[in-house]
């Protein structure tokens, strides 16, 4: 598992901290203050840093701005008192993956955003091709990026539209800025809004403070609403008014606030064929649409299905802590047979099993267990899951750990809840 960093003055809070990664198969290192941090991380690779906010010496923000400085730097997820959580979106901004509040909402709540944090240390990053296709999307991309236009990039589920919507972001005028990716699929339909837009105190019940949305988040910078045909067709309209006049009123203010960010989208659904359907605004698909980057699935593009398992094997090796592992002529052979309904993500699934199984050595096909995989149907299950796993994620965060409020959000039991969290491997 992963080698994680936790920095905090408090011992005792380390300790807690220490215990949860610990249980979770981790390896941790503590460290008191920034500065000792940075000794560490100087010393050794760590696949994530978890850091106080306010500390002694060097505090979280600025160790944050100094591992940021490093050839190789790891995700970092900050602490901070719900009291300061307007410090910490400040942080992100700055390039913190998140935050946790403290005290810990649970250590469920927590393990989602490490684990979360970690799954992006996995997946992001250049894209590894072997490809013509995939080289023509990336000489695309590189072309566009410095533009200031929306974007809409369409593919199938798995094929690394995040991945380019990052490649847009970093390679532009905005690459200073914040990159805010949000799930249209996970977001509960009652909360989208003020997801989206933020509230105003007391805009609704519970809403005890004001809270910025997502666009604010995203000012000076980038932001990716990924499954985009998922909104509901009456934000449809509220996205479409704030693309046209670029600004954007929180739910329950008075006051139009100016909206500075590049719109990103990406989906896996035929909009232009929805759009006619009615079942998607054909404005909004004109203006999401300036420019259209297609990702070819990994069926069509099979020179890359060794280049990037290879790849892929190396990565999570080094995160499992596995030294010595390869891929047989045979397996390779097995894996360029198979069609990938799930595209880059299944690949990813299938070796991380086979690597978790077998451990050291060399992964045969057995290993795989590709021949149990049915392919007739396996796409729309796989997307199904997927779509319905990043939902509960998402209520959970929205409810901070709280089941119970995480399954009124969804509209489902407490106990259906409990049985899809375990059928996840989340509980």
């Amino acid at each position: 598992m992963a080698r994680i960093l936790v920095v905090d003055d408090e011992a005792p809070f380390r300790g807690l901290l220490r215990d949860i990664l610990e249980g979770a198969g981790h390896g941790v290192v503590e460290a008191r203050d920034g500065l000792e941090a940075l000794r560490y991380l100087e010393r050794g690779a760590f696949e994530l840093v978890v850091s106080d906010r306010r500390m002694p010496n060097l505090d979280g923000v600025g160790l944050l701005k100094r591992v940021q400085s490093l050839p190789s730097p790891p995700p970092v997820l900050l602490l901070t008192a719900y009291g300061t959580i307007p410090e910490a979106v400040e942080a992100i901004r700055l390039g913190a993956t998140d935050y946790i509040t403290k005290p810990l909402p649970s250590p469920e709540a927590f393990l989602e955003t490490v684990h979360a944090a970690l799954r992006k240390e996995v997946t992001n990053g250049e894209f590894v091709t072997g490809s013509d296709a995939m080289r023509d999307v990336l000489a695309l991309v590189d072309r566009v990026a410095p533009r200031d236009v929306a974007v809409l990039i369409t593919g199938e589920s798995g094929t690394g539209k995040e991945l380019v919507a990052r490649r847009l972001h970093e390679r532009s005028p905005r690459a200073p800025g914040p990159f805010v990716a949000v799930n249209c699929a996970a977001l509960p339909e009652s909360l989208a809004e003020s997801e989206l837009f933020g509230t105003e105190k007391g805009a609704f019940t519970g809403a005890d403070q004001a809270r910025a949305g997502r666009f604010e988040e995203a000012s000076g910078g980038t932001l990716f609403l990924d499954e985009i045909g998922e909104l509901p067709v009456g934000l449809q309209a509220k996205l479409l008014r704030v693309l046209e006049d670029r600004t954007a009123r929180r739910l329950g203010g008075s006051r139009d606030l100016p909206v500075d960010i590049r719109l990103v989208a990406a989906t896996n659904r035929d909009l232009l064929a929805e759009s006619d359907r009615g079942s998607f605004r054909g404005d909004l698909y004109f203006r999401l649409a300036v420019v259209t980057i297609h990702l070819p699935p990994l069926r069509e593009r099979p020179g890359d299905i060794a280049v990037l398992a290879r790849h892929l094997l190396e990565v999570l090796a080094s995160r499992h802590g596995i030294r010595e592992t390869a891929l047989s002529p045979d397996a390779v052979r097995a894996l360029e047979a198979y069609r990938w309904p799930g595209n880059v993500r299944e690949l990813r699934n299938v070796l991380e099993r086979a690597l978790i199984v077998r451990g050291d050595g060399t992964i045969g096909p057995d290993d795989l267990s590709l021949s149990n995989r049915a392919e007739r149907g396996a796409a729309p299950q796989l997307s199904k899951e997927l779509r319905e796993r990043e939902a509960i994620m998402e209520a959970l965060r929205q409810s901070r750990g709280n089941r119970e409020e995480a399954a009124r959000l969804l509209g489902i039991s407490v106990r259906t809840l409990y049985y899809r969290l375990r059928s996840f491997g989340l509980s």
